[in-house]
């Protein structure tokens, strides 16, 4: 019989039962002591102050340098999205989330309505 099966071997002599993990201060903490907390937001703090570029995409066109240079005030852009479907939100140049443009006190802002998990 394995000290695995055997009910007498103490726990910390068993492979495979305790994980040892390292607190934000250094020292060792266990799932046994009860040592591993929740994450907050204030975990984060570090990278509060990272800046990230945020963009909302309604939609893209493609056409000529030339007739770009006629656009004017009020000129109106065919857009390859239909009025009422997701805009794409995109964090430093790569898709997180799907969303819906809103008015918030006379300006317009974006409400995520899909989160985009990547594939890595």
């Amino acid at each position: 019989m394995s000290d695995i099966d055997d009910p007498e071997t103490d726990d910390k002599t068993r492979p495979g039962l305790t994980l040892d993990m390292m607190d934000a201060e250094g020292r060792k903490s266990t799932l046994e002591d009860g040592g591993i907390q929740p994450r907050t937001a204030g975990d984060l703090e570090a990278v509060f102050d990272v800046p990230v570029k945020v963009a909302a995409v309604l939609g893209q066109a493609r056409m000529q340098v030339a007739d770009l240079l006629k656009l004017n005030q009020g000129t109106v852009l065919e857009l390859d999205r239909k009025v009422g479907e997701a805009i794409d939100i995109y964090v430093n140049d790569r898709l997180v989330a799907r969303g819906e443009v809103v008015l918030v006190d006379d300006r317009l802002g974006v409400t995520m309505t899909e989160i985009i998990k990547s594939d890595k």
